[in-house]
């Protein structure tokens, strides 16, 4: 195996992913366990998941305003943030026996993640130029969504305690930390050399048009992403007689499986088609099921099934082409603290929405719930079609440009 190879590195940053990431939703998968346990209601459930959310946004807004993935090797920021993760995920079982302490824990678990998925975006964008960088980002979240989702699976079939959910979360954690430290490199295509520090290219970027409409699709993307993805088992134990683990089991073939196969065909369609117009495409399913979900709670399984499936397709699918997309139109040199930036902002703005589909639930019942998130992505596919509508104009110009100067030349024929 060569490992200055691109397809090399794009399987052990997938792997780095998948790891790492099954941090991510470890407490959440066995928030039943612990409501029984630690007698906690509705709102302290919903922190297990936000803590972990407003400890990334704190993680990469330090990141970002520090460069630190542009001004240091990001496979070492890499593993210093999988290692962290690790090391409070495992701390969670053997010293939280109340909820404050377990939702520090989640903060700090979040904190550290920021070093793992946006520096894994860096890592994947330096080994593929323009033509082959969508599918390989799509490969880089599909990952993303497999990883998120193992505890939801390793809950609903291995039979383990809560304590041993997270034990087997952490060990992954620790694999994706040595495998970041001993086989994952850079690659070329990103700017190389000495950078400086510079904690304002965070904000400045979006004095630019592209980056800004790009950080703006991905606002809309992430509205409805980890919503959804949070309250899926609920909206269906509530709807139907299925248990948790089945719901937990129907969590990872919609996050992972649904999810992952969205990443590629979002990613392959991202570099066939163009960045905005996949963009907008999966914008657009992904709103139409979110209007749909009154429709199908308490359907039978397939029909319920089926839609799911497709919702976990779509609204996920679009996440790679975002990052593809300002990866491609920030500043070469800070790639990694624009990516970063993103994903700080984003995920912040999922704090808000994962709060508000309980309790629009709470008041017009779980049938209705998912509708909040429909604003998101409609938002998010009209900043995609500027930016598409945009750079058709500028095309356009362009070739008008070549035209006259042709016509100009022939007429000094």
């Amino acid at each position: 195996m060569k490992l200055e190879s691109p397809k090399t590195q794009l399987g052990l940053i997938a792997l780095l992913q998948v790891l790492g990431m099954a941090m991510w939703f470890s407490a959440s998968a066995v928030v039943p366990a612990l409501r029984d346990q630690w007698h906690i209601g509705e709102l302290q459930a919903v922190w297990l998941t936000a803590s972990v959310q407003l400890g990334f946004v704190m993680g990469a807004v330090t990141s970002a305003a520090l460069n630190l993935p542009d001004r240091y090797p990001p496979q070492r920021v890499a593993a210093l943030g999988a290692m962290g993760g690790a090391a409070v995920t495992a701390a969670l079982p053997v010293l939280a026996n109340d909820y404050l302490t377990a939702v520090l824990c989640r903060l700090l678990v979040g904190f550290f993640l920021a070093g793992v998925y946006p520096v894994g975006m860096k890592l994947m964008a330096s080994w593929f130029s323009a033509t082959g960088r969508g599918i390989a980002l799509g490969v880089l979240v599909g990952s993303l969504t497999v990883g998120s989702a193992l505890p939801h699976l390793v809950n609903g079939l291995g039979g383990l305690p809560w304590q041993g959910v997270l034990f087997v979360s952490a060990a992954m954690g620790t694999g994706a930390a040595l495998l970041a430290l001993t086989l994952i490199r850079p690659g070329p295509h990103l700017g190389q050399g000495v950078v400086r520090h510079n904690p304002g290219y965070a904000l400045r970027m979006f004095r630019e048009r592209g980056p800004r409409l790009a950080v703006f699709g991905y606002f809309g993307h992430m509205w409805e992403l980890y919503a959804f993805w949070a309250w899926l088992p609920s909206f269906v134990v509530a709807g139907s007689q299925a248990g948790t683990a089945e719901a937990g089991v129907l969590a990872f073939l919609v996050i992972g499986i649904a999810g992952a196969v969205g990443c590629l065909l979002g990613g392959w369609a991202a570099d066939r088609h163009g960045r905005a117009p996949a963009a907008i495409v999966a914008l657009v399913v992904s709103g139409l099921c979110c209007f749909a979900s009154p429709l199908v709670y308490g359907q039978s399984g397939a029909i319920q099934y089926t839609v799911f499936a497709l919702w976990g397709a779509a609204v996920i699918a679009d996440s790679g082409v975002f990052s593809t997309a300002l990866s491609e139109v920030a500043d070469t040199r800070y790639v990694g603290t624009a990516l970063t930036a993103q994903t700080a902002m984003g995920f912040l703005l999922t704090t808000v929405t994962i709060n508000l589909v309980p309790v629009m639930s709470g008041i017009f019942g779980w049938r209705y719930g998912f509708l909040v998130l429909a604003p998101g992505p409609a938002l998010g596919a009209l900043a995609m079609w500027h930016l598409y509508s945009g750079r058709l104009r500028g095309e356009l110009g362009a070739r008008q440009a070549r035209l006259a100067h042709a016509r100009a030349q022939d007429g000094h024929k």
